[in-house]
């Protein structure tokens, strides 16, 4: 991976930017994508006294101005995480009393925004000799888990965001099959129940822990797998999950 380079979604915090870490001590240079300029800076200067060359990039994953200047400022691109997310406190409800506004806001970043994202990247990334593409799920996507009373998942019945890593993995799949007679790889990567901003810090892994998937999926060989949703909430890197 000498001489890579990825670009992390909201990178500034959390899961993001402890990917940006690990990929970075490996030698990647990583670009943190931040809708906020003053955070994104402050995450690359604190990447950056720890030896990591590590840039900020204004991004805003719903707003395609900012994706283009973005993708525009570029000249390679070998990694994309699509690690931004999103679970407002208004769609946190029950599916018969969602506001039809926090179902379109969760949407548009954790849906909307990676396709318009990764379609923006794509070309950089068509020109990379080992393309990776990593989208942040989780088990709350999976319909199997949480169609399964036994499954702890089941009680957590959040239409918006449950619903949204369900299509992401759909959205996985689709560019799975499509690139898959190219040299990028895509596939999606559940951190597990980490604590971070998105459940107020609830979560029972640390960030670091949740990132370690992600970094295996984004550093993969040429003899890796393409079209996977994989992680556990034990550390069981490359554990598949049901979709």
């Amino acid at each position: 991976m000498t001489n890579s380079i990825a670009l992390i979604t909201g990178a500034n915090k959390g899961i993001g930017f402890e990917t940006a870490r690990a990929l970075g001590s490996a030698g990647i240079t990583v670009l943190l994508g931040s809708r906020s300029p003053e955070r994104g800076e402050k995450a690359a200067a604190e990447l950056t006294v720890d030896g990591i060359d590590a840039r900020f990039v204004h991004l805003d994953v719903t707003d395609e101005d900012s994706i283009q200047q973005a993708a525009g400022g570029l000249d390679q691109l070998d990694i994309l995480v699509n690690n931004a997310g999103i679970s407002p406190a208004e769609a946190s409800v029950l599916p018969s009393a969602i506001p039809l506004s926090a179902l379109r806001h969760t949407y548009e970043t954790n849906v909307f925004g990676v396709v318009a994202v990764t379609n923006a990247m794509l070309p950089l990334l068509r020109r990379s000799p080992a393309g990776r593409i990593v989208n942040v799920s989780s088990e709350l996507g999976s319909l199997i888990m949480l169609t399964d009373p036994e499954s702890p998942f089941f009680p957590f019945n959040l239409l918006a965001y449950n619903s949204s890593k369900t299509a992401l993995n759909g959205i996985t799949i689709a560019y799975a099959k499509e690139l898959a007679d190219t040299p990028i790889k895509v596939n999606a990567a559940n951190p597990g129940y980490c604590a971070t901003d998105l459940n107020a810090h609830s979560g029972f892994r640390s960030a670091a822990q949740g990132a370690a998937e992600i970094v295996r999926l984004a550093m993969l060989t040429p003899d890796g797998p393409t079209g996977t949703f994989t992680g556990g909430s034990n550390d069981q890197l490359g554990a598949p999950l049901p979709w």
